[in-house]
């Protein structure tokens, strides 16, 4: 069985694909996690920065790391 591998709350980095140069990289916050269906793994997100909701597959998200400054 396929299980998100994000969580709720969590920061993650959208790395977009090729064929979404428009959308900004960069970290977001998970808002909900989506129906799988089929291989499609979604999420809803919303940049840190312009506060933009988006919807994005799993591939397109890696864990956030906190730099430290």
């Amino acid at each position: 069985m396929t299980y998100h591998k994000f969580k709720v709350g969590q920061t993650v980095n959208l790395i977009p694909n090729r064929l979404d140069r428009h959308l900004p990289s960069g970290a977001y916050t998970v808002l909900r996690l989506l129906p799988i269906e089929g291989l499609d793994i979604r999420y809803r997100v919303k940049n840190a920065r312009d506060g933009h909701e988006r919807v994005v597959l799993e591939g397109q998200l890696s864990a956030h790391e906190n730099v430290a400054s």
